[in-house]
């Protein structure tokens, strides 16, 4: 089941995600991860990673996430978000993302994405709450 999880995030990623050029790696109900090239145009100088793009490759994380434990006929949108920037990411290197679920509800799923650098050290650490929208 895991590997279709993935599949879908592969094969039918949101535009945005698309254009960033995130790279999902591994994708469950319980555990999302994925990498980023940090490529020059997603950065601010001196040619770190743009904190704008480290809240992006969160958003987008948790976004499928939650899409990947929504019950049928139902959709999501974030609600809040919130980041601790922890250490840059230099051009040229990886941000390696994992998203994980604090609580999955009914009505909002709340997860925590830990961005790190390819050293292992901790770049990020993103929480966030989903609502769970009924499409219309």
């Amino acid at each position: 089941m895991a590997d279709e999880h993935l599949k879908r995030l592969r094969e039918q990623p949101t535009p945005y995600a698309k254009f960033l050029g995130i790279h999902y790696t591994k994708a469950s109900p319980d555990l999302i991860k994925a990498e980023l090239e940090v490529r020059q145009e997603l950065c601010t100088k001196p040619d770190i990673l743009h904190g704008g793009a480290v809240m992006s490759i969160a958003d987008n994380l948790g976004g499928a996430a939650t899409v990947l434990n929504l019950p049928p006929d139902t959709w999501t949108t974030t609600i809040e978000s919130k980041t601790n920037f922890l250490a840059a990411i230099p051009m040229g290197q990886k941000a390696l993302a994992e998203c994980r679920p604090v609580h999955r509800g009914r009505t909002t799923m709340v997860w925590e994405t830990t961005i790190t650098r390819e050293d292992g050290k901790p770049a990020a650490i993103v929480t966030q709450t989903q609502l769970v929208l009924t499409k219309s």
